[in-house]
């Protein structure tokens, strides 16, 4: 999701909740890598993280590291049994991966989703299906 988004975006209207987690996890966590964003998906429930960061080779253990860190922040703040379903990560300017394919693994690896340029609705969790009637 871009910054420069305008607010009556489809993607931007799909969320009810979002969390400056990098202001708020500054305290206490000033050294550490710190994630930037947790938004409340209203369709589906969802918890998910988004982080705006260059995207260049030297940046992906960066990410991962911040993703890490997040996890470990959020142990103690998140209600029993909810969890951040997927983390984003969104190209702040250029996208400069020498291996691409290389750099999707690392990732997948560690549960980030590379969206490019912007975050667009088919990156977002399904919500749940309201059930099929039985005969």
């Amino acid at each position: 999701m871009n910054a420069k988004r305008k607010a009556g975006t489809p993607v931007r209207a799909a969320f009810g909740d979002s969390l400056a987690l990098d202001d708020a996890m500054l305290a206490g966590h000033e050294q550490e890598n710190r994630w930037d964003y947790l938004l409340g998906h209203t369709s589906s429930g969802a918890v998910v993280g988004l982080e705006p960061h260059s995207a260049k080779q030297d940046q992906v253990s960066t990410v991962v590291n911040k993703r890490k860190a997040a996890k470990d922040q959020l142990q103690d703040h998140l209600r029993p049994g909810q969890t951040v379903s997927r983390w984003y990560w969104v190209a702040s300017g250029d996208v400069f991966f020498a291996d691409t394919d290389r750099v999707r693994f690392q990732l997948d690896q560690n549960g980030i989703e590379f969206v490019g340029k912007r975050l667009l609705l088919k990156h977002l969790p399904t919500p749940p299906s309201a059930g099929v009637k039985k005969r």
